[in-house]
């Protein structure tokens, strides 16, 4: 059976950062790059003629910015996972990111190496977080996220609580399936009831949400292993 590729698009206004970005990713057997712009607005209107699981996006661009692109594909409600690499990466930044979708926050100084450990990271685990960004973000987040209270009509059942501490350790929806011995379409409901119930709407939001309202620690976090 053929190996199946994470479908990878990149958005980006330097062309040659482009061209040389997909020409480094499709060099190794686990990626390929199905779609690349030099604006938004141009990615937007090809994005839903291509299933795409990773997104890497610039957010400074003349033709439609990164964030022009995250709000629609809010609205779109896709399930692409989006890794914004910017040469203006910020800490500050952080919690607007997460606000907007993001799955991880990257700097373009990043290594080649490392940026593509990052993109299987947020392929199987949802989102990549590194030490400073868990520190920033504790000061940063807005305090609007529902609160966890044990006698409120949206509570969390016991099993939920136990999906959303796994999330937290990075596990996949066939770890947690495993480990909790349900189906992974099971982990799949419960994930999609926290979402309804924290109201987040991405696993990185379930994170946060965790940590707020004291159902995990921060430190039991499991981040990407440099």
């Amino acid at each position: 059976m053929e190996h199946s590729k994470i479908k990878i698009g990149i958005v980006d206004d330097d062309l040659l950062f482009v061209q040389l970005l997909k020409k480094y990713i499709e060099s190794c057997d686990d990626y390929q790059v199905v779609l690349t712009s030099t604006g938004g607005y141009h990615f937007l209107s090809k994005q839903e003629t291509v299933a795409l699981d990773v997104l890497i996006l610039d957010l400074r661009m003349a033709n439609g910015d990164g964030m022009d692109v995250m709000s629609a594909l809010l609205q779109r409600k896709t399930e692409t996972k989006i890794v914004v690499l910017s040469s203006f990466y910020r800490r500050s930044f952080m919690g607007q990111m997460l606000k907007m979708g993001a799955h991880a926050f990257l700097s373009k100084e990043i290594e080649l190496e490392e940026l593509l450990k990052v993109i299987s990271t947020v392929y199987y685990t949802g989102h990549y977080f590194s030490d400073d960004q868990l520190d920033i973000m504790r000061t940063q987040l807005s305090n609007k996220l529902p609160e966890f209270h044990a006698l409120s009509r949206n509570e969390l059942t016991e099993r939920e609580i136990d999906v959303l501490r796994l999330v937290c350790q990075q596990l996949s929806t066939k770890e947690i399936a495993d480990s909790l011995f349900i189906s992974p379409k099971t982990v799949e409901t419960h994930k999609t009831n926290l979402m309804i119930k924290t109201g987040v709407k991405n696993m990185a939001g379930l994170v946060i949400y965790a940590v707020q309202n004291k159902v995990i620690d921060a430190n039991e976090i499991v981040l990407f292993d440099k």
